[in-house]
């Protein structure tokens, strides 16, 4: 019987390291004291925006890290600690939970894992003031788009003085 614990540990370790390695963002975040209504509602929005939220046992989360060689990042498993990651948008968990924090006051920002470097509470809380990936673009795009604009009617107002030299 112990030995299929031993199996039900190592497969859950096996599923948290390949999440964790294909993860560009782990944010650890303690949530004791939420209601059920307030979890649901966290959960939403982070499901939303392709974020997934786990609560794993500590002594297998540490297990998992450190196998992908992440030690620094262990030492924040400690006590109720759930975990946010992201496969696409490094900033999204971090904006999600500080933003939900900010409105929920039990929650707390522990520690984060983005792109293999450790970040402590403050530098999550710094990741989550970068805008999202999508605004990023539009505001490059937007960028571009004013020199091709005035260049666009430069090359007008030179065609239409040619027209009208021609015509003259």
């Amino acid at each position: 019987m112990p030995n299929k614990f031993r199996e039900l540990k190592e497969q859950k370790v096996a599923e948290i390291k390949e999440k964790m390695g294909k993860a560009q963002a782990v944010i650890l975040v303690k949530y004791q004291g939420l209601t059920v209504e307030e979890d649901t509602e966290l959960r939403k929005k982070l499901r939303e925006a392709g974020v997934e939220y786990k609560v794993y046992k500590n002594t297998l989360a540490t297990r998992a890290a450190n196998e992908l060689g992440h030690e620094g990042i262990t030492k924040y498993f400690e006590g109720p600690v759930a975990v946010a990651m992201s496969y696409d948008d490094v900033t999204a968990p971090a904006r999600i939970l500080n933003d939900f924090a900010k409105d929920h006051k039990v929650m707390e920002l522990v520690a984060g894992l983005v792109s293999g470097e450790v970040f402590d509470a403050d530098k999550v809380k710094e990741l989550a003031s970068v805008p999202p990936k999508d605004v990023l673009i539009a505001k490059l795009l937007g960028s571009f788009k004013a020199p091709l604009s005035k260049f666009a009617y430069v090359l007008n107002a030179i065609q239409e003085k040619k027209q009208s030299e021609e015509q003259a």
